[in-house]
């Protein structure tokens, strides 16, 4: 998706994410997070950290990071992390996660959930996370991949040009996505309502 297309979806979910989205994606997002919280003082990036429903989920030892393109969507993320007082959470900025404005290797582990769909260069995602990951951390995905048959597989294909009205690009397929983005997975696990999300666990490899 282009940017200015993930801008205009973003802006109009900001103020009903919570409620639409929150509980449906809840057990991926505690997997995930989950992932990187069994070890002390981690400093962790948040790609497309949205109204910040993960953040209260870590550890309260953790050094975190959020980053969003959208105004509207870090707006809530500040007010969470204002209103629940979460010390662990160190910056909350606007960015855009295939141009990230931080030194190579200077984060334990990386986070994209739900995001990776709508990135418009997986390519320039991939080398992004991977540069500003240490060198053996972990890079935690959680996002929809398309389905490799039965009718979901004609569904998305039938949603795909709609990619800019709905939010996502439905018909995203794994294969193409490791491939381009440059990940090596470790581990894979279907999460959410009927498992059709996936969760991906890569060790940073440079």
């Amino acid at each position: 998706m282009e940017l200015h297309e993930t801008l205009r979806a973003y802006r109009r979910y900001a103020g009903v994410y919570d409620v639409a989205f929150g509980a449906l994606f809840a057990s991926g997002r505690r997997e995930a997070v989950r992932r990187v919280n069994d070890r002390p003082r981690q400093r962790v990036l948040e790609v497309g950290v949205g109204t910040g429903l993960s953040l209260p989920l870590f550890r309260a030892d953790a050094r975190v990071t959020g980053i969003d393109v959208s105004p509207e969507m870090l707006a809530k993320a500040r007010e969470k992390v204002a209103r629940l007082k979460l010390a662990q959470v160190e910056a909350i900025l606007e960015a855009d996660a295939e141009r990230l404005d931080f030194a190579d290797d200077g984060f334990d582990a990386v986070l994209a959930l739900y995001v990776v769909s709508v990135v418009s260069d997986p390519a320039r995602f991939g080398a992004e996370v991977r540069r500003v990951c240490k060198p053996g951390g972990r890079i935690v995905i959680v996002n929809h991949f398309s389905s490799e048959q039965g009718p979901m597989r004609r569904v998305e294909r039938a949603l795909a040009p709609f990619a800019g009205r709905v939010g996502f690009h439905a018909d995203f397929p794994l294969d193409r996505f490791l491939r381009e983005s440059g990940f090596r997975v470790a581990e894979r696990k279907p999460v959410n309502l009927f498992g059709y999300w996936t969760l991906l666990v890569c060790v940073n490899e440079k």
